[in-house]
């Protein structure tokens, strides 16, 4: 089994790519594929979402809100999480995965003032709360905004 063997599974691939309409000898002709009469074999058959008259599920159902596409989702560690690291560590947003405080950054981690901080470290991330940065700094740590 190698790259120039490999090919999709029987019936999992269906050719859209033929010519309706062309006579009995193309197997799609004279109705070309529409059976016979009815809405669906004229031109101009209903629009997709389209119940015959009857308003349609996506009117019938409330409209709430909208989603920010411009949103950013940040990640909050509270000060409290820090303890676990050594004395004079650096603390970064890679070495808060290796510690497994954080799984996922997202757009990224803010430091929260929650708990105490009893360690000198210097702490990296992309925003502080006001609490955050005066109980770091009152632990004589510092701290540095990417």
């Amino acid at each position: 089994m190698d790259l120039s063997n490999l090919r999709p599974a029987d019936g999992s691939k269906h050719s859209d790519n033929f010519r309706r309409g062309r006579g009995h000898g193309s197997g799609n002709g004279k109705t070309a594929g529409k059976g016979h009469k009815g809405q669906k074999a004229r031109s101009g058959a209903p629009r997709l979402g389209f119940e015959g008259g009857q308003m349609p599920l996506f009117r019938r159902i409330p409209k709430r809100g909208f989603k920010n596409r411009n949103s950013l989702t940040i990640v909050g560690i509270n000060v409290s999480m820090l303890e676990c690291f050594d004395n004079g560590a650096t603390v970064t947003v890679e070495s808060l995965m290796e510690k497994g405080l954080v799984k996922n950054p997202r757009d990224g981690v803010k430091i929260l003032g929650n708990g105490e901080l009893t360690k000198k470290l210097t702490v990296k991330a992309n925003a502080f709360s006001e609490g955050a940065k005066a109980k770091i700094e009152a632990a004589g740590g510092s701290i540095e905004v990417i």
